[in-house]
């Protein structure tokens, strides 16, 4: 079994765990268990995280609550909520410098192509 780093539950009503969406953080993973008596995990490596966006709405920081948002590489989830958790901030944090790290142990390059300006610069009048 991998070492847990950091975990938490999905927070429903006035910012308590009671919910069935439970996710958990290992070196290289971050797993997303959800369901009751039909369960399913998620398992979305680490170096395949493109993207990480800190959402804080009003109803959310009211309770000390945050969502993190997930633009992956992986085919299966593209996108991924972390929903609804405690020190949203400080887990964002946490999950960037960790990418951060996978990458450079797999010697991974992620490479990012702008194509509205070529695609301007390639239309005719």
């Amino acid at each position: 079994m991998a070492n847990i780093i950091w975990k938490d539950r999905k927070r429903i009503i006035f910012g308590l765990p009671w919910s069935f969406t439970r996710y958990s953080l290992t070196e290289d993973k971050l797993l997303i268990d959800t369901g009751f008596l039909s369960r399913t995990e998620e398992e979305i490596r680490l170096y395949r995280i493109m993207d990480i966006t800190l959402k804080r709405p009003l109803g959310q920081r009211l309770w000390g609550l945050g969502s993190v948002h997930l633009c992956t590489g992986d085919k299966s989830t593209p996108e991924l909520d972390v929903k609804r958790i405690k020190n949203a901030k400080e887990f964002r944090d946490l999950l960037s410098n960790m990418v951060e790290k996978q990458r450079e142990e797999k010697r991974i390059v992620a490479r990012e192509f702008m194509d509205g300006d070529e695609a301007e610069d390639n239309h005719e009048l």
